[in-house]
């Protein structure tokens, strides 16, 4: 691989508007790999041991609610250590709270992997998540330093596109772990994982935050940052948006285990292969979106994508309450998620485009709302009991209302402006 260098704008013959527009085609490939690991770290420290969960439960006999609170503490955390980590890579640069933060998520995964009580485990997930908010976050704000426009929609896409299949593909890794190791084994490869992002980090990625370009006019303080963000309707509306998809997704991430393994009475790996067709959907979800950005607004693709979700969530209500069994709640969720994938670029680009000399922070707010409003709101699905798909189904639908709200009401998309070219 090739060493990239710091993120400073170059003209060669033609005006260079975004640094990376001067990257090679080499150099942005390296990118895409190591901020792709970047961000998947956090989807796969909190769902790969989702196929474990029924295990978890007979270990520590505790309650369904009680293990689905691991879950939460570590979203929680992960939402935590983003508005840490977003804020101070604009003050500092990107290169060395992800590195720091990267190492806090080494030393807890070797923390839960000996856990000896559920208690334990929860305090060790909540620094897991924490640990790993700065990949997700830096990876966003460096690709933003980077890129802007249309540019900036296809590398977000491809970003988009490994965090969309993250969730869905850390439970097909975690079953296949399960078949040769104990649950407390995923926590060691966890670790792994994460010493090898520092490594690529350390060797590959240079600072794409200069010196000169982080104490800007009106940027400068963290106040400012802040200040700047919130005060953006779109943003706001947008975050909403996002987070309000995010936690259907995770509503049936955190269910889901219980529900087909229980109920189906699916085994870890079917329950892995579950995944594996679902990850079809977001793999169509993203890519059709970043290609249908050069045609229509990216507003208008998730005006489409919030009414599939709505729809596909009421039909597994219905169809789950008419006893059409597992293709009442497989298939309409198939649609769901593809629905998903198709967001999942459209807000980041959305949300990212206009903030420029924030990128941290906004990456930062963007992503604790999507991961703090899923850890709380995931668990009522437990509340309200694993025994049929209808909870989950009703969860999904409320957030799928929220998100078409929020856009129609607080985004208002005729008012989005176009993308640069």
């Amino acid at each position: 691989m090739t060493t990239v260098t710091s993120a400073t704008p170059v003209t060669t013959g033609t005006t260079v508007v975004h640094p990376g527009d001067s990257l090679t085609g080499r150099q942005r490939l390296t990118y895409i790999l190591i901020l792709g690991a970047l961000t998947a770290l956090g989807p796969f420290t909190i769902d790969t041991y989702l196929p474990a969960l029924p295990t978890l439960q007979q270990d520590f006999a505790v309650s369904t609610a009680a293990i689905q609170l691991t879950l939460t503490a570590t979203t929680i955390g992960f939402g935590l250590g983003q508005l840490l980590v977003g804020p101070w890579s604009d003050k500092i640069g990107r290169r060395t709270p992800l590195m720091i933060a990267t190492g806090v998520h080494i030393v807890s995964c070797l923390c839960a992997s000996v856990a000896p009580n559920v208690e334990l485990l929860g305090v060790a997930r909540t620094l897991q998540g924490i640990g790993a908010a700065a990949g997700g976050v830096v990876a966003m704000a460096m690709v933003r330093d980077l890129f802007g426009g249309r540019p900036l929609v296809r590398m977000l896409s491809r970003l988009a596109l490994v965090n969309g299949l993250a969730p869905v593909l850390a439970p097909v890794v975690g079953s296949s772990l399960l078949l040769v190791m104990p649950w407390r084994g995923i926590f060691v490869v966890l670790a792994a994982y994460g010493l090898f992002v520092v490594a690529c980090v350390a060797l590959w990625i240079r600072e794409t935050l200069p010196k000169e370009r982080r104490h800007d006019s009106g940027h400068a303080t963290v106040g400012q940052r802040y200040r700047a963000v919130l005060s953006d309707r779109v943003f706001v509306g947008i975050a909403i948006v996002g987070a309000a998809n995010f936690t259907g997704l995770f509503s049936y991430l955190s269910s889901s285990s219980f529900i087909f393994q229980e109920i189906y009475r699916f085994n870890a790996q079917q329950y892995g292969l579950l995944f594996a067709v679902n990850s079809i959907g977001i793999i169509i979800g993203v890519q059709s979106a970043a290609r249908l950005t050069k045609y229509i607004g990216p507003q208008w693709i998730l005006a489409g994508s919030t009414v599939v979700m709505f729809l596909s969530s009421v039909l597994i209500v219905v169809l789950d309450q008419a006893h059409a069994g597992l293709l009442g709640t497989a298939v309409p969720l198939w649609f769901f998620i593809a629905a998903c994938g198709f967001g999942f670029p459209c807000v980041q680009v959305l949300a990212l485009n206009g903030h420029g000399h924030e990128a941290g922070t906004a990456a930062s707010l963007l992503g604790a709302l999507n991961f703090g409003t899923a850890g709380i709101i995931s668990p009522i699905v437990g509340v309200l009991g694993v025994g049929s798909a209808a909870p989950m189904g009703a969860v999904m639908a409320i957030c799928a209302l929220v998100s078409i709200s929020s856009l129609w009401l607080i985004v208002r998309p005729r008012t989005v402006p176009e993308l640069a070219h």
